[in-house]
């Protein structure tokens, strides 16, 4: 089926925009691309309303979740984390609390996720939406980077428990402690990824992969990817506020203020350890 085909738009601006596509396909895409789709509270809000909508619209088989522009996802905003001064662990705490909202509700779609990915995913936001996901599919570019601890910080959005069940425990504290940029050979070879593709080719074989999918069966698909979540042991939902709460307390300290402005100055950080 062609990609030009009609489309029906059911979120039409804004960080966040939804449409459905022939076969059932609901294409929910990040909308920051200047800021790499950095995660701010807008863009956070904006996925909230959007996963909500896909919950409630029967006509949707698959989500397919991209980000517009050169990147999927950077992470959180840094450029707004460094803005906030000795005000940066209370809006990491409502920051952390939606995303959380947000992981969790793709978790728990019934509809299968799948995400086709483009340039860098990063940060807990970026790597927290990629491991939510039920497939992924990447670019042959695509970059992966963990990152929370260069800047000081800790993983979260289901980070802790999501990447370690799909990379293994090693490989994962090597990822979040080391801070490797991943390429998509290396995260389709440790399981992070299930298919690599061409660049230009992405967006074609992303939504073919979708609609084979949104083939099949929707209640024995959302059983299955039920019980596939279940087989976690419900790690994600109980890690997610002691890493939130980990994350705000890191923030109090001149490390995370000295991360984030290393990153916007594109030079190393310098950590004191206080």
């Amino acid at each position: 089926m062609s990609v030009t085909e009609s489309r029906e738009t059911l979120i039409a601006d804004g960080p966040a925009l939804l449409e459905l596509r022939p076969g059932g396909i609901g294409h929910l895409q990040m909308n920051r691309p200047a800021s790499a789709n950095g995660l701010n509270l807008e863009m956070l809000q904006g996925l909230h309303l959007a996963v909500q909508r896909c919950m409630t619209e029967p006509r949707i088989r698959v989500v397919l979740l991209t980000g517009k522009g050169a990147n999927f996802c950077a992470g959180g905003d840094v450029h707004v984390f460094a803005s906030k001064g000795d005000e940066l662990p209370y809006f990491i705490r409502q920051a952390t609390a939606l995303l959380q909202v947000v992981i969790g509700a793709l978790i728990h779609l019934d509809a299968p996720l799948v995400a086709a990915v483009q340039g860098f995913t990063a940060g807990g936001g970026g790597m927290g939406l990629l491991c939510a996901s039920d497939l992924v599919i990447a670019s042959e570019s695509a970059k992966f980077l963990a990152g929370a601890t260069r800047v000081g910080m800790a993983p979260d959005a289901g980070l802790s428990v999501t990447l370690p069940r799909l990379i293994g425990a090693r490989k994962a504290a090597e990822m979040l402690l080391m801070n490797p940029t991943v390429s998509a050979a290396e995260a389709l070879e440790s399981g992070l990824i299930n298919r690599v593709v061409p660049d230009a080719e992405l967006e074609a074989s992303a939504l073919a992969y979708a609609m084979k999918l949104a083939a099949g069966a929707p209640l024995a698909l959302a059983a299955t990817k039920r019980l596939l979540w279940a087989g976690v042991g419900l790690g994600v939902d109980a890690a997610m506020p002691e890493e939130a709460r980990t994350v705000a307390a890191l923030c109090h300290t001149q490390d995370v203020r000295e991360g984030l402005a290393a990153v916007i100055e594109k030079r190393s950080a310098r950590f004191i350890g206080r």
